[in-house]
C-alpha cells in the first residue's frame, strides 16, 4: 500500500509511538522480512491472536505492550500515543471500540503487563480470542468512536486485509518481489 508492506505501515507506527518493539510472528523466514528486528516466536503455537498477546505480554518482560496486528495498514501514530497516555494513566487495558456496534479493536490496544496472568488464565481454558481478554480484564478502558475520529475515520483505520480482494479494495496491490 503507498509503495510499502502493510506489515512495515503497522511496524513504522509503532516504532513512533513507543521506545522499543518487537515482532510476534512464527514463520521461521520472519527475519529475513524484518531484518535487524526482534523477532519473538509465540510461546504456545496454534492459540490463534490471543497467544500473540501472551507472547508479546511475557517477551516485553514487565514492561506494557501497545499491540498492532500485521494487517492493519492505516493505524496511526496519534492513536497509538493515546492508547498508551489513557493506559499509563493506571488501566489494565486500553482498547478502541468503533462501528454502531461499539466493536472492540483488542488487536489495536495497549495492555498493562498485570494483563498477562488473565491472558493465560484464558489460554489455558481454551480461549483463543482476544476480545476475552479485554472483557476478562478489570479496569480496562475504552476509546470510543466520538474520541477516535480525531485520528481518522475509525473504519478505515481499523481496516484489516484478510485477502487479495481487501488488499484491492483499500487500493493496494501484491509485490511478490517485496517480502
Amino acid at each position: 500500500m503507498g509503495g510499502k508492506r502493510i506489515a512495515d505501515r503497522a511496524l513504522a507506527a509503532l516504532r513512533a509511538a513507543s521506545t522499543r518493539c518487537l515482532i510476534v510472528a512464527n514463520d521461521p523466514d520472519a527475519p529475513t522480512w524484518f531484518p535487524g528486528e526482534h523477532i519473538v516466536p509465540d510461546d504456545r503455537t496454534g492459540l490463534g491472536p490471543l497467544g500473540g498477546i501472551e507472547t508479546a505480554l511475557r517477551a516485553a518482560a514487565g514492561d506494557p505492550v501497545l499491540v498492532v496486528a500485521w494487517d492493519m495498514p492505516f493505524v496511526t501514530v496519534d492513536l497509538l500515543h493515546d492508547l498508551r497516555r489513557h493506559g499509563e494513566a493506571g488501566a489494565m487495558a486500553v482498547v478502541p471500540l468503533h462501528g454502531a456496534e461499539d466493536w472492540p479493536e483488542p488487536l489495536c490496544a495497549w495492555y498493562s503487563p498485570a494483563a498477562l496472568a488473565t491472558c493465560r488464565a484464558l489460554l489455558d481454558a481454551g480461549e483463543r480470542r482476544a476480545a476475552a481478554l479485554f472483557g476478562a480484564l478489570p479496569g480496562a478502558a475504552t476509546i470510543r468512536e466520538e474520541e477516535l475520529a480525531r485520528f481518522g475515520d475509525p473504519a478505515r483505520m481499523f481496516s484489516s486485509v484478510d485477502s487479495v480482494e481487501d488488499l484491492s479494495a483499500l487500493g493496494g496491490s501484491l509485490d511478490h518481489g517485496n517480502g
